[in-house]
């Protein structure tokens, strides 16, 4: 007897196991190409912070119209559709994204949700039919990310990384100068991530869920486990089943700026981080204070980040050539210090040699739906493979942290070796620890191992199962909690 299928069966058995019996899909039947006189009809995924800033750049876009929300929160769902409502644009809203890909009036989905929801989200979305816009990291660890560039390149579809700088004109103008040689080689590639970021608190047992949370759904692929902290929303950043702290949430920026001012395409060939939460004791996982190194065969990259201030008492955070958060590409001839929204590129005496104020340019959501009409990846400016490369970068160093030891802090600056410029950011990073109220040598730091890496495969160098590499490699993806599991074979 003929077994009958169903669209919506058919959907779904694509969505959860992407090839599946029933075969693989480039795009529905029932969603056409988008004509150049046709609105591209979007929906947005979480949409309590960065997904409200989504709904009001989207509703500014011509030829781009908002038709549906998704988000785990009935209340903040509601609250964005009224809103949208007063507006006079009428939406419908699912707290299960399962179901709203399902939908043949929905072309493209941008994803504002936590970090372990990204990847997930935009391969299923691909796997659906819908172009996509996902935010930074794009993914919650390097495995997933080369997945999602997978499935992007199976699927046929548009997908944009939210490393927003890439639509920066002053930045865009720096790129170029700097491959003009005019500074000469590039020594190494700094990037800041000095935000001031006060306890969390702790909590001495599990936390209600708020009511209007569908908290299965919140968790999705990480473990479905008591909410052991006061808030839900937004202190995911600092714990690593849905977080990566903040090298991975603000850090993301300004380490793709390093990248691309590299000109660097793959991943470094070694990492170490040293690092730790000082300052007080609460209940969050990730460091927030924090050295990464990440050695390319041009020039390193040497990331710092800060959540405490300058100094105990106040609220006012250190700078370094002037950066609070941005990038500081030190050059034989001079160096440049900004990010985005422009900086200014000085001679070795710290003499300015130009400026380079941001005219703005294209905005970064623009670009992708400029790109999902003319069906041409290479028109992003910000396409998923460099977005999951410098992801990577993050989730490189906090494998290196994870992996580490307490010692202590005076004695991390053997790490350095004979690099000098290593040497002198311990060096700050000690006395940062000491402006605050940490005495150096008596708080322990973690230092990770050197973590030696194999760019191609996108793993860590390792001759038994039991050595660092191994189980550094062992970090490179999480464990899904069934049903929501990145497949092996997008």
């Amino acid at each position: 007897m003929e077994h009958k299928v169903s669209r919506r069966d058919f959907l779904m058995k694509t969505i959860a196991g992407g090839v599946s019996a029933y075969g693989a899909i480039a795009r529905p039947a029932w969603a056409g190409p988008i004509g150049a006189n046709d609105a591209v009809r979007v929906a947005v995924a979480g949409v309590r912070s960065k997904g409200r800033n989504h709904i009001e750049l989207l509703k500014e876009i011509p030829g781009v119209r908002i038709v549906a929300l998704c988000d785990v929160d009935q209340a903040i769902l509601d609250q964005r559709a009224g809103e949208l409502s007063a507006d006079g644009i009428q939406v419908t809203r699912d707290v299960d994204i399962r179901r709203l890909l399902e939908r043949k009036d929905v072309d493209a989905l941008t994803i504002a949700t936590p970090n372990h929801w990204h990847s997930l989200m935009a391969i299923w979305a691909c796997q659906a039919g819908k172009d996509v816009y996902v935010e930074k990291p794009v993914s919650h660890n390097v495995w997933e990310g080369r997945k999602l560039v997978e499935a992007a390149a199976k699927y046929g579809r548009i997908v944009q990384a939210g490393t927003q700088s890439r639509s920066d004109e002053a930045l865009n103008e720096l790129a170029a100068y700097l491959r003009g040689g005019q500074l000469g080689k590039i020594l190494r590639a700094r990037g800041f991530c000095y935000k001031l970021r006060e306890s969390i608190g702790k909590v001495d047992g599990p936390q209600p869920i708020p009511a209007s949370v569908q908290y299965d759904l919140f968790c999705g692929p990480a473990p479905l486990e008591p909410l052991r902290r006061k808030e839900l929303h937004y202190d995911w950043h600092w714990f690593w089943s849905t977080g990566n702290g903040d090298i991975g949430n603000q850090g993301i920026h300004e380490m793709d700026m390093c990248r691309w001012m590299l000109g660097e395409e793959g991943l470094p060939r070694r990492v170490f981080s040293i690092g730790g939460r000082f300052g007080y004791i609460d209940d969050a996982e990730t460091p927030n204070t924090q050295v990464a190194v990440l050695e390319y065969a041009s020039a390193p990259i040497i990331f710092e980040v800060r959540g405490l201030p300058q100094k105990a008492g106040v609220n006012y955070m250190d700078q370094y050539r002037g950066v609070r958060i941005g990038i500081a590409i030190e050059c034989e001839h001079g160096y440049f210090a900004g990010g985005t929204g422009g900086g200014v590129i000085y001679d070795p005496d710290g003499k300015r040699i130009k400026g380079l104020p941001s005219a703005g340019g294209h905005s970064h959501m623009e670009n992708f739906f400029a790109a999902v009409r003319s069906r041409k990846p290479q028109d992003l400016r910000a396409p998923i493979a460099g977005g999951h490369c410098s992801s990577a970068l993050c989730h490189l160093a906090n494998i290196s942290h994870r992996l580490g030891s307490q010692v202590p802090t005076p004695d991390l600056k053997a790490r350095a070796g004979s690099r000098a410029d290593v040497a002198e950011t311990i060096d700050r990073y000690a006395s940062h620890l000491a402006a605050n109220g940490v005495d150096p040598a008596q708080a322990a730091s973690t230092l990770g191992p050197v973590l030696d890496i194999l760019p191609e495969a996108e793993r860590f160098a390792s001759t038994s199962e039991y050595d660092i590499g191994a189980w550094a490699n062992r970090l490179l993806r999480d464990g899904y909690r069934p049903p929501f599991v990145v497949p092996e074979t997008v």
